[in-house]
């Protein structure tokens, strides 16, 4: 592996600028109004793949945005990881809050990133993670010690739900037949601390309306006598948490897989501050289910969160109705052992129950996703463990995330095989958020470590 770091080393501000070059597209996958910035980062992504010297690079078309593939086989009887990234993003809404524009990439030291960090939408979810495969896998094809096949697959609607990936994994899995899938689209502690996501939670998204009159009404005629829709689904909302953190949904809890003792010693390893914790995100206290550390709530217990709630008047001034509809957006992070489809029926069939009969109830189900574990014994697990301690110098720890990540679950159920989360990310880059960022740190170090990855797992298989 000497020739590839040296080769790492004398590209790395190439690499940057081409990352760059990447980020000023703005592809967001949710907004009609970029199809054709989505279509091009497709593109460039291809042209990369092309230039790292990938074989068979095509930009696949689907029901809607196109995934990017390609591929290097070196030997048959070699494993083969399948490498998986998005290069679709978030809406950079609200623009007002960035400190630079969205899509115009610039790098500033920061006090996590003395060495700098590069501020774009997209830049650590997921275009700098992804990138960092593409150039580590030209590093090694390049200096011929690619040790392993290798094939890509890029999507671009991860951040709408990955709706037409299901039918391309579904349709072509003989090309991307593999023995491990390897993703970088997770956070790591620290970079004094690497970890491994070894867990992610399912998710269940409904959207509710309560319908009182057939019209908006005066609360100075009306008020006290008829339902007021907001009122009722903020009681509504409140029935669903009890005073001890506990969700009330019937049988929301029963099939719940508990973490064995390896497991809750695992995670008893990641360092935390609570104070810090606090801090860092501007609260006076924290709150959550009882019984359970922080780390725990966030990470192995299911949650339930409005995401969003309106209705009547929300302009400037003042509007004295009441309105006729109200509305929120709920989702629910599950955890190995629940299913989502069961769960919105749950859902479904309790919340009507918490309305009285003067309103009309409607639940919308929108998309969901299974929990999923990467077991630590597993040959994935180790390859990246040894792969950090190479770069890092220091025991990788292996820890649960709180997001979801649907479409890692269709893999194991389509393509039958393991993924690997091996993120370089930090929860400070501020994903989704005004200001994301991407230290320069982690973005090189990636590319240094991903080719042991493919070295280890190679001698793992």
């Amino acid at each position: 592996m000497n020739n590839t770091q040296q080769f790492i080393q004398e590209n790395k501000q190439r690499f940057l600028d081409e990352l760059i070059e990447l980020l000023k597209i703005p592809s967001v996958s949710a907004d009609p109004a970029y199809v054709q910035d989505v279509n091009d980062a497709a593109e460039l992504i291809a042209k990369y793949l092309k230039d790292a010297g990938a074989d068979n690079v095509e930009v696949c078309e689907t029901e809607g945005f196109p995934v990017v593939y390609g591929e290097k086989i070196v030997d048959a009887s070699k494993p083969t990881v399948l490498v998986y990234g998005h290069y679709d993003v978030q809406p950079a809404d609200p623009l007002e809050l960035w400190e630079s524009g969205p899509y115009e990439p610039v790098i500033k030291k920061t006090d996590i990133h003395p060495d700098g960090a590069i501020f774009a939408r997209g830049a650590a979810d997921d275009k700098g993670q992804m990138f960092m495969h593409i150039k580590a896998f030209e590093a090694l094809n390049k200096t011929n010690e690619l040790p392993c096949n290798v094939k890509f697959m890029i999507e671009g609607e991860e951040e709408v739900g990955s709706p037409s990936l299901v039918n391309f994994v579904k349709n072509n899995k003989e090309k991307l037949k593999n023995d491990v899938i390897l993703i970088s689209d997770t956070s790591m502690v620290s970079n004094e601390q690497p970890s491994i996501s070894v867990g992610l939670r399912g998710l269940s998204y409904v959207e509710v309306e309560v319908k009182g009159a057939n019209r908006d009404m005066h609360s100075g005629v009306y008020g006290g006598a008829v339902p007021n829709p907001i009122n009722v689904l903020a009681t509504m909302i409140g029935k669903l948490i009890d005073e001890k953190g506990h969700i009330t949904i019937p049988g929301f809890y029963d099939t719940i897989l508990e973490l064995n003792e390896d497991e809750k010693a695992d995670l008893a390893k990641i360092p935390f501050d609570l104070d810090e914790y606090k801090k860092s995100i501007g609260i006076a206290n924290i709150q959550g289910e009882e019984g359970f550390s922080t780390i725990e709530r966030a990470s192995i217990r299911p949650t339930l969160d409005v995401n969003g709630i309106w209705g009547g008047y929300t302009g400037e001034g003042a509007k004295t109705v009441i309105p006729s509809h109200a509305y929120a957006k709920i989702s629910m992070r599950l955890v190995p052992g629940q299913n989502p489809d069961v769960v919105t029926q749950q859902f479904v069939d309790y919340f009507p129950t918490l309305a009285p009969d003067s309103v009309e109830v409607k639940i919308k189900p929108h998309h969901g996703g299974k929990p999923y574990i990467l077991p630590t014994n597993h040959k994935g697990f180790q390859a990246a463990k040894k792969a950090l301690a190479q770069t890092f110098e220091k025991e990788a720890l292996a820890e649960r995330g709180g997001g979801s990540i649907p479409i890692v679950a269709l893999f194991e159920e389509e393509l039958g095989t393991k993924s690997v989360l091996m993120g370089f990310g930090l929860n400070s880059d501020v994903i989704h958020s005004p200001n994301e960022n991407y230290g320069l740190f982690n973005f090189y170090k990636g590319i240094e470590t991903i080719p042991y990855f493919y070295k280890y797992f190679n001698e793992e298989a």
